[in-house]
């Protein structure tokens, strides 16, 4: 099923097969569904108890999926006033409690955070070296074996972190990070 122009498609959980408008925006491109499908085939179909940040939001794609999974709570961080008041307009279309949408650069918001995330989505702008200055702040808002997953054009630097699942949609490699645990001394 092909998703209509400017609307995106929730896959699973409790929100299964709405439809959600987005608006035009400049680089804004929701995740496939079928790049979503794997992911969550990845993390496990529900999401209970945990808490989720996306990061560049955009469409919501992937903070929506995660909220109809059941996550705990969802935070989606989007710099674009007129993307978050439609991410807003979505949380109230499907009564999504848990969501919470900030308007705010996503560099700022993690040096301001004081929360800790089981579940980092990272989808920046395409082509953007966002990732890099991200990755290595990303640390302090994470829960013990939190997991992080990205969307770029080529994999970046990652110092500090493994791939556990990684795949490729046409130009655009996606894959699921854990932070690198240095072996124990002995």
């Amino acid at each position: 099923m092909s998703q209509a122009r400017n609307q995106v498609r929730i896959i699973g959980g409790d929100y299964r097969r709405r439809q959600l408008p987005f608006p035009d925006a400049e680089g804004l491109r929701p995740t496939p569904d079928r790049v979503r499908e794997t992911l969550f085939n990845w993390l496990g179909q529900e999401l209970d108890g945990l808490s989720c940040l996306d990061l560049f939001a955009g469409s919501g794609a992937l903070g929506f999926e995660a909220a109809s999974r059941r996550a705990r709570r969802v935070v989606m961080v989007e710099k674009s006033r007129k993307v978050a008041d439609s991410l807003k307009a979505n949380r109230q279309l499907l009564a999504a409690q848990s969501v919470e949408v900030v308007v705010m650069d996503a560099l700022h918001y993690l040096k301001s955070c004081r929360e800790r995330f089981d579940l980092v989505f990272l989808d920046p702008p395409y082509r953007s070296e966002l990732l890099e200055q991200i990755l290595p702040l990303l640390p302090a808002v994470l829960a013990d074996d939190a997991r992080v997953y990205v969307e770029a054009a080529s994999w970046p630097g990652l110092d500090g972190w493994q791939r556990i699942k990684e795949g490729r949609a046409g130009l655009v490699h996606y894959g699921l990070l854990g932070r690198d645990r240095p072996e124990a001394s002995l």
